[in-house]
């Protein structure tokens, strides 16, 4: 053992000896280090400055990477389903209808088993079915109860009959076989399905209110339209026509019309994490009765990849907005309401979420923990020089 000590301790020291020439952080002997107050107040805040740097390398780290890519979209055959929400303050929900169609030739009229119409008061509060009820009383002796009726009656649709629509049993079947025909329905108060519904009462109570119009549209996807109008609307000569059957309620006068309205939610698709629509929260107000607002919308399909490999198939939009006057109810080119009309985009968007790299995160605190130390001892060094 004593033989290899001597053989080999002095090589050992020999190269730990020139391993120290490669020192690049030389110390001082203790005796020569000054300890100031200055230099401690810069050692506190350089500490600080790297935490609050950590931190926010830290935060970049634990957000994920979403990386975009365009190409065309090759989808077919898939639908495309439209979130809305919109307030109309003074409105009431028995003049509203929504109506669907696009260039396939397909329609929607007057859409209401996916979409709900909650009636508001004037001041924008919900009406509830207790307020509904108690508004009624007084009025349920005049009425006739329908569950008394013969469930195997077959009633009048007051010449309005078609081989699919031959019974008329309720005030409802009357105006939908007035609207198949294309005739106006100007006089509920002569029809007796209606009185004994309380048909005409109905309406009058609904005078000043408002109407909140929610829920979603399933529609091909191809560029279509849009539109919350008043009246019933059909067709007529291959026209799309709203009818004002109930202009003696309105309670604006005849063809006067407050669409006024707030866009509090409409969307083309699921939510994506970071998804900006860009027509909530909107306001529009009609200074005059009677107004035509046009929303022309621009949607891109968008696919978005999250990073345990759920996908959304979804879609954003850009919109421009156009509002003119107009009179009249011959067609949908000349009719008060809010229109929306929606093309499609022949590029997708796909967006990819990532998980960031450790190796970059942890760069990145060396960065900050080095590129601070370097930066402190070049002010302390011209501090001092």
């Amino acid at each position: 053992m004593a033989f290899w000590q001597s053989f080999f301790g002095p090589r050992v020291n020999d190269v730990i000896r020139r391993l120290r020439q490669f020192d690049a952080y030389p110390k001082p002997l203790e005796d020569f280090r000054v300890k100031t107050f200055g230099g401690a107040a810069v050692t506190i805040i350089s500490g600080c400055i790297m935490f609050i740097l950590f931190l926010s390398e830290l935060h970049y780290y634990m957000t994920k990477e979403v990386r975009p890519e365009l190409f065309v979209d090759t989808t077919r055959g898939d639908k495309l389903n439209i979130n809305l929400d919109v307030t109309f303050p003074h409105m009431p929900c028995a003049f509203l209808t929504l109506d669907a169609m696009d260039v396939s030739g397909e329609q929607q009229i007057d859409v209401a088993h996916t979409l709900y119409k909650k009636r508001l008061d004037r001041h924008g509060h919900g009406i509830t079915q207790e307020d509904e009820k108690h508004a009624e009383l007084g009025k349920s002796e005049e009425l006739i109860d329908v569950k008394k009726l013969s469930p195997d009656r077959c009633e009048s649709c007051y010449g309005a009959k078609t081989e699919d629509l031959e019974c008329c049993n309720s005030c409802e079947d009357v105006r939908e076989a007035y609207r198949r025909k294309g005739w106006a329905f100007k006089t509920p108060e002569l029809i007796e399905q209606c009185k004994r519904e309380g048909f005409t009462q109905r309406v009058h109570e609904q005078k000043g209110e408002g109407c909140q119009v929610y829920g979603f549209l399933e529609v091909n996807k191809v560029a279509g339209n849009f539109h919350f109008a008043p009246g019933k609307s059909f067709q007529q000569a291959h026209v799309h026509v709203h009818a004002l059957e109930l202009q003696d309620f309105n309670p604006f006068g005849s063809e006067k019309f407050n669409l006024t309205h707030y866009i509090n939610h409409l969307s083309f698709g699921q939510e994506y994490p970071g998804i900006k629509n860009p027509l909530d929260g909107t306001k529009a107000v009609a200074h005059e009765d009677s107004v035509m607002f046009q929303y022309f919308v621009k949607v891109v399909p968008t696919v978005y990849i999250k990073s345990d490999g759920e996908v959304l198939r979804t879609n954003q939009f850009s919109v421009t907005r156009h509002e003119k006057l107009v009179s009249g109810f011959v067609s949908d080119q000349s009719l008060p309401g809010v229109f929306v009309s929606y093309e499609l985009s022949p590029m997708m968007v796909r967006f990819t979420e990532r998980q960031r790299s450790f190796a970059h995160f942890l760069t990145g605190v060396c960065a900050i923990i080095g590129g601070v130390f370097t930066g402190v001892n070049i002010l302390i060094l011209a501090r001092f020089n």
